[in-house]
């Protein structure tokens, strides 16, 4: 006798391993603009002079003391981007990817902005770095150097670095799935701990208050790149979101004006706001957002928080009682988009060329054909991305 098994129909499933096929991820870039937008309207309109910024600028001047949460969203993007960029590649590669994609534009902002703020009756005196200073800065390590930053934006940059150091670990024993969900859980252990530890170097490296963003930028790759259906990244997620927002009552305290205390409320609602556009971007809910012009949008991001602070901070000093705030404010913001296009364009571009091929020549190899993988904004494509 035989016997019927009724069996609900399986579902397509994923292998472990396999990626998914596209095209530019352009809404990331898109995401990119946002986060340094934010950063910006933080810095021009809480520091930009104003006598009451919430009454001279009554929707953004609410909006502005949380701006700063931008950088949480940068975060977020560079779990993801870092990840994506690294899987198939060498530690060599990663690496060099890394230095030709961070160092030209920056080196450009630090002389320029040291430039600036040396110039004779512009900023207060204890804003005017010396030429150690400025020269230091060009390491971008000046932060565990004890040296401080020219502009102040760059204290990112040395979370970001420490990210990078971490992450080259994987890269140098070869990027795969288990290798990252373990790394991942390792460094949430790591972000635990450190805090009671007492180790200061574990601390450096653990990066307790921002480790659980750039952890959850790597699950939401992990979940991009192989399917909804893996456990470990969602729980990954789920740890890092609830060591964010405990995060967030250090962070809301740091950033809080004298005149009151940030809403720790409003703060972790942004923050969930972010993961859950983050998740749209992982699940593929966003890939119909591929405007051409995003790509642009994302290759200023960098240029642009790396060169707007120190010089248009004082250049609204100078200039708010000359010019209306809003017409100000708007051709200050304007005023740093081209600068930012035009850093990226004659000096970003130029000099990552420049520093492929001095890569290129130091390994021993000849002519163009030679480029490493991924060169031209990988972080920016997924794999079995088509180039151009």
């Amino acid at each position: 006798m035989t016997v019927s098994v009724l069996t609900a129909p399986s579902l397509p499933t994923r292998a472990p391993e396999a990626p998914r096929t596209a095209g530019r991820l352009r809404v990331l870039d898109g995401l990119r603009l946002l986060a340094a937008l934010l950063v910006v309207l933080y810095h021009y309109v809480g520091e930009g002079g104003w006598s009451d910024p919430q009454r001279t600028f009554p929707v953004l001047g609410a909006i502005a003391p949380y701006a700063w949460l931008g950088v949480e969203l940068f975060f977020l993007i560079s779990g993801f981007v870092i990840c994506m960029s690294a899987w198939g590649k060498p530690l060599t590669a990663f690496v060099r990817s890394r230095v030709v994609r961070l160092f030209p534009a920056y080196w450009f902002c630090v002389l320029a902005t040291g430039a600036f703020l040396l110039l004779p009756g512009l900023p207060t005196e204890g804003d005017r770095p010396t030429i150690s200073q400025i020269l230091t800065n060009l390491t971008m390590v000046q932060n565990p150097l004890g040296v401080d930053d020219v502009d102040h934006s760059y204290w990112t940059l040395w979370a970001e670095l420490r990210f990078y150091l971490l992450f080259a670990v994987v890269a140098w024993i070869g990027v795969t799935r288990k290798r990252v969900v373990a790394f991942c859980w390792l460094w949430t252990l790591a972000v635990v701990l450190a805090p009671a530890a007492g180790l200061p170097v574990l601390g450096l490296l653990a990066n307790p208050v921002y480790a659980p963003l750039f952890l959850s930028g790597i699950a939401f790759y992990l979940i991009r790149r192989n399917g909804p259906r893996q456990g470990a990244p969602w729980a990954l997620l789920g740890v890092n979101w609830l060591l964010a927002q405990h995060s967030m009552i250090e962070v809301s305290a740091h950033y809080s004006p004298h005149s009151h205390r940030l809403s720790w409320t409003v703060c972790v609602a942004v923050v969930t706001a972010f993961y859950v556009l983050m998740a749209a971007v992982a699940l593929g809910y966003l890939d119909r957002i591929d405007w051409r012009w995003l790509t642009t949008a994302g290759a200023i991001s960098y240029p642009l928080y790396l060169i707007h602070q120190a010089i248009g901070v004082h250049l609204l000093h100078l200039w708010r009682d000359a010019l209306p705030p809003w017409v100000l404010l708007s051709a200050a913001v304007a005023v740093m988009v081209c600068v930012a296009w035009l850093i990226h364009r004659y000096v970003e571009r130029p000099g990552g060329a420049l520093l492929r091929r001095a890569f290129s020549l130091s390994a021993g190899t000849r002519g163009s054909g030679s480029r490493e993988p991924g060169a031209r904004e990988s972080e920016a494509r997924e794999p079995g991305a088509r180039t151009r």
